[in-house]
């Protein structure tokens, strides 16, 4: 009896290998494929889609798949629909761009946590908002959704509406399009749990999206001509049965706390009373105008958003940055947001990106321009530097000007404050553009000349 049992004992033990093997592979999980897409927006506020919204329509007609990304809920903006502020038109807000996006068909949205921050620095936005945090959150969400194209604004200074919130829009795009294929950019997004209901490994991969492109926020056009696609947007779209600017317009009234006075004028006309206003006076019949940031994939600059892309992942590419620049021992050169822009195309490899020459900047009349420079001295000994300005008729400088004294070896910050004069009642909305000058002195020699390009308007974002 023993020796049946010892008999059956090794007969079952040499089987079970076979049976271990016969067994059906685990599946291992994949990416949840209900939050991939072909296109990730990235924009700062409610409403904001709006500058891209009659592509949108577009590419979905055509099968893409579409997610958004707001960086704040717009809580410092009007209401012109109710009487909550702050944080409760925030939340009121973000309902409006969830129902405006929904007419379109998408529902993939996200809102990272920036605070809306009404000036014309990005530097200030960047700081409200908490750059590392919001940068993080982005670089998740586009791992998530593992786009093949992100859009965003264009991240420079130009004279237009040149919210600083719009700039840190493009700004952490652009940064996201960089690191999120990085398999060391926070790294904890892609580790793997160690033990079960793990609170912070996310088990995410790295994705290097394919193509990032740029609309820009500025009044003059002429020097985006060419860099990039354009589209009409009076093609008649396939699902929606209307033009791709009707269906724009129709997303856009869920915005009532920012538009109700203009949305309830719409009601009063007709569709052909609509058509002609649109297409003739508030620019929602323009063509679409994108700029090219990178293609890791070739592909001509205004050849189609998606040209030469294909399903699938591709190898992560870091930045090819050109060199730093060799600087003078001793200079003076702007600084602020338009140096910031300058290091940062260089960083990126952005160096083809259109920014006018010299920088500009709109203000309201009345107010003060502050020149931020930097003051370098890199001799063994402190330099006297004599700051001087050359101004339009009425201009007048308020502080700054004169004689600073740079330590050995110092790179310090100056300013200068210039004070604009107040536009009369007759006077048109937009002056034409001025331009100054500041000159740096050091023991008779130049070392440095800014020039600046300001418009006067009775209405701007402060600086």
């Amino acid at each position: 009896m023993k020796r049946l049992a010892r008999s059956v004992f090794f007969l079952l033990a040499g089987l079970f290998p076979v049976w271990v093997m016969a067994q059906d592979p685990k599946i291992l999980p994949q990416p949840d494929e209900r939050y991939k897409a072909d296109i990730l927006l990235v924009v700062a506020h409610p409403d904001d889609e709006g500058a891209a919204t009659p592509y949108l329509a577009r590419a979905i007609d055509e099968g893409k798949r579409v997610g958004v990304v707001y960086g704040t809920r717009g809580s410092s903006g009007a209401n012109e629909a109710g009487a909550e502020q702050a944080a409760a038109l925030g939340t009121i807000r973000e309902i409006e761009a969830r129902r405006a996006l929904n007419t379109l068909g998408i529902t993939n949205v996200w809102f990272l946590d920036g605070q809306d921050t009404a000036s014309q620095n990005v530097l200030q936005s960047l700081a409200t908002w908490g750059h590392g945090a919001a940068l993080q959150q982005l670089v998740r969400i586009v791992r998530l959704t593992r786009p093949e194209v992100i859009l965003t604004f264009l991240p420079g200074t130009f004279i237009g509406e040149d919210h600083g919130d719009h700039q840190a829009s493009g700004v952490l795009a652009t940064e996201a399009f960089d690191l999120a294929g990085d398999p060391v950019a926070f790294a904890e997004q892609l580790a793997a749990p160690m033990r079960r209901l793990e609170p912070f490994l996310e088990n995410l991969r790295p994705w290097q999206t394919k193509k990032i492109y740029y609309f820009p926020d500025a009044d003059r056009e002429d020097i985006f001509h060419g860099k990039g696609p354009e589209y009409s947007v009076k093609g008649i779209s396939k699902s929606g049965k209307q033009a791709y600017w009707r269906m724009a317009l129709e997303s856009f009234r869920a915005h009532q706390t920012q538009a109700k006075a203009f949305l309830d004028s719409l009601d009063k006309l007709d569709e052909a009373q609509i058509e002609k206003m649109a297409l003739s006076d508030d620019g929602w019949g323009d063509a679409q105008r994108f700029v090219l940031g990178k293609s890791l994939v070739g592909g001509s600059v205004t050849g189609d958003i998606f040209e030469n892309i294909t399903p699938g992942a591709i190898a992560f590419t870091r930045p090819d940055a050109p060199a730093e620049p060799a600087r003078p021992e001793v200079a003076a050169e702007l600084a602020g947001p338009w140096s910031f822009y300058a290091e940062f195309r260089r960083a990126h490899g952005l160096m083809h990106l259109p920014h006018p020459e010299p920088p500009e900047i709109a203000l309201q009349g009345g107010s003060t321009l502050v020149i931020p420079l930097w003051i370098r001295n890199q001799t063994p000994a402190s330099r006297e530097i004599t700051l001087s300005v050359e101004l339009p008729l009425g201009w007048t400088v308020q502080s700054g000007a004169g004689k600073v004294a740079a330590a050995a070896k110092q790179v310090a910050a100056a300013r200068l404050e210039i004070g604009l004069p107040v536009l009369g009642d007759a006077a048109p909305k937009k002056q034409d553009p001025q331009e100054i000058t500041v000159r740096a002195e050091s023991n008779g020699q130049s070392i440095g000349i800014v020039k600046l390009r300001i418009q006067l308007r009775k209405r701007a974002l402060p600086q």
